[in-house]
């Protein structure tokens, strides 16, 4: 079926979204008074549940707030102005009864609240009119996990489940995948004799929305395997609309975010130096590097492919790969940089992920947090490896199709999907035929080993790439003399050294094919962008710094981690006089690299 994906319309540039000064202005309200409401670990009262949904307070609360959305918010035009007063005095009785009730909260249960408001003004400054869709969200999905948790019985235990599911999957189709759907509908009956003209693509998806629909499908999916039980709407609402990870991840589970929440937090133990480390990279990453390399050279070859030759083409394709990592990692470190200020540790989501060696391991390494939800809830119920070789084959290369589609409503991300999970099948095809194939000898995997020792990236990789995964091979039950006795024809030809290389290179030509059906607009550009493969020549866009840069950012993946850490270990070291000039100076280096304008982050739109 032909690609019929309408230009989606253009993104502003968010006025609170970071990295901008307006952010950057909020950052610096809420976290001094999120540590002035935070109670002080160790004092009387510090284990107290929070207060009592049920009590009286509630509904005159929820009575103003609807009085008070009838006033201010109203039009204009076509509204009584008794209606206004109304809504007016309704907002002040509003604001007295907060403030008043603001003295008897206890505990944590400040906290939350502040948080709650906070990153409900974050997401509602750019999307305010997709605030009552989070908080819908937020409460179905409370309601569900408690129908889940008290039901009796399994049958109805899975009922609800299917409702919160379907419920959820629902308004993500809704708003992400409902245009898509009548488009190539449409296009279909066409061949039927039936001309329907499909509506245009006219409203955005609300930003983030498939991220806080994941975190709640966790919240429900663990309280149905019984993982957890729900916790108070409150302790929810805070966790789904938390603001570092709201918009683009990383996709943090309740299991893993609301033990840290229902604790108070100690300023004096929080690792600044790391937080600030990780927000420096981060938006260097972001505002330098993904910047320039979508202006220099990604655009260009991607808006015009026919104005380009192979040599700038490929160019494209590579910046595009380093583009999309800087970007999206950038973001990533600035969230659990800012998140790590509040008190709360997110997951890794990027470990080099262009230094894998197979399809499988990039996936470990990159997106760390959808690749992990993308198998604990769709692959594992799928079936995983448990119903045979060939099913398990069928239920990774499907993971994968649906984890494209996650992606965008367009056929470049089901290509893109289908073409991962159809290398992810063969490798393990190809490894599942390898296991009766001649192996290296564990003298062979000894002494390779021990030669990259003082490498740790290429020593542990080199396992892998030698017997298919560490755990295969077991070196200490191999005695050495059966090693050394070993048939010559056993021996790879390729050394370990190579094979790891040529399939590092591989794997990373194997990413940039599918990042350029992710990145092209339809099948047609990125196919077009393809072509331009074979006309042999450099272009324009070929120039020192677009080549010396993504060269630099390749070879970075490959600084060992624990070089990287030691680093970073020895500025937290520093006091708190050298910390503030290194982040100045390094602020003002990135400013001054920086070009004019930021373009948004590329995973907002997902």
């Amino acid at each position: 079926m032909p690609d019929r994906r309408l230009p989606a319309p253009q993104r502003l540039t968010p006025p609170v979204l970071f990295p901008t000064i307006r952010f950057a202005m909020f950052f610096a309200v809420v976290m001094p008074a999120s540590w002035l409401l935070m109670p002080i670990p160790g004092r009387r009262g510090e284990g107290r549940r929070p207060i009592d949904h049920a009590q009286p307070w509630l509904i005159p609360f929820v009575l103003l707030a609807a009085g008070a959305l009838l006033g201010p918010l109203a039009p204009s035009s076509g509204w009584p102005m008794a209606m206004k007063v109304i809504g007016w005095l309704a907002a002040l009785g509003l604001g007295g009864l907060a403030v008043g009730r603001w003295a008897d909260l206890g505990g944590l249960t400040r906290w939350n609240l502040f948080m709650l408001v906070a990153s409900y003004f974050f997401y509602g400054a750019y999307q305010w009119q997709f605030v009552a869709l989070l908080a819908g969200s937020t409460v179905v999905n409370q309601v569900l996990a408690n129908a889940i948790d008290r039901s009796r019985t399994e049958r109805a235990r899975r009922l609800v489940l299917i409702v919160a599911v379907a419920a959820n999957l629902g308004v993500l189709a809704w708003f992400k995948y409902k245009g898509f759907f009548l488009e190539n509908a449409s296009g279909g009956l066409e061949h039927l004799g039936l001309h329907l003209t499909p509506p245009a693509r006219a409203i955005i998806p609300p930003v983030g929305i498939s991220f806080f629909t994941f975190q709640a499908l966790s919240y429900v999916i663990d309280t149905y395997r019984r993982k957890l039980h729900p916790v108070p709407l409150l302790e929810f609402a805070v966790y789904l609309s938390f603001f570092p990870h709201l918009v683009a991840g990383p996709i943090v589970r309740a299991s893993e975010f609301l033990p840290q929440l229902r604790k108070p937090r100690d300023a004096r133990q929080i690792d600044t130096g790391l937080a600030f480390w990780l927000i420096g990279v981060g938006l260097f990453k972001k505002v330098v590097v993904s910047s320039y390399l979508a202006s220099a050279i990604v655009d260009p070859v991607f808006r015009i492919p026919t104005n380009h030759q192979a040599g700038d083409t490929l160019l494209g394709i590579y910046g595009y790969a380093i583009q999309i990592y800087c970007d999206f990692s950038g973001y990533t470190d600035m969230a659990i940089g800012l998140a790590l200020l509040l008190g709360f540790r997110f997951p890794q989501n990027f470990d080099a992920p262009y230094t894998s060696a197979t399809l499988q391991e990039f996936w470990r390494r990159w997106h760390m947090t959808l690749s992990r939800w993308l198998r604990d809830y769709l692959y594992i119920p799928l079936g995983g490896n448990q119903r045979g070789p060939r099913r398990a084959l069928v239920n990774m290369f499907l993971t994968m199709l649906i984890g494209g589609l996650w992606h965008g409503a367009a056929w470049t991300f089901v290509v893109w999907g289908a073409l991962h999970g159809a290398w992810l099948a063969g490798e393990r095809l190809w490894q599942d035929r390898a296991s009766w194939m001649p192996r290296p000898t564990a003298a062979a995997v000894r002494a390779e080993v021990a030669a990259h020792a003082t490498d740790p990236h290429v020593g542990a990789d080199l396992q892998v790439s030698m017997g298919q995964a560490a755990t295969e091979i077991d070196l200490e039950d191999v005695h050495p003399h059966e090693a050394e006795a070993a048939p010559a024809a056993a021996v790879p030809r390729l050394s370990p050294t190579a094979r790891l290389w040529l399939g590092r290179l591989l794997t990373f030509h194997v990413v940039c094919l599918g990042w350029v059906f992710f990145r092209a607009p339809s099948l047609t550009a990125a196919f077009a962008v393809l072509a331009r493969l074979v006309h042999i020549g450099t272009g324009t866009g070929v120039n020192l710094v677009v080549v010396g840069t993504i060269a630099l950012f390749i070879a970075t993946q490959f600084v060992p981690s624990d070089a990287v850490g030691r680093l970073q270990a020895a500025f937290s070291r520093c006091n708190v006089w050298q910390q503030g000039a290194t982040i100045a100076v390094w602020i003002t280096f990135t400013s001054a690299l920086s070009p004019t304008g930021v373009a948004p982050f590329i995973y907002f739109n997902f």
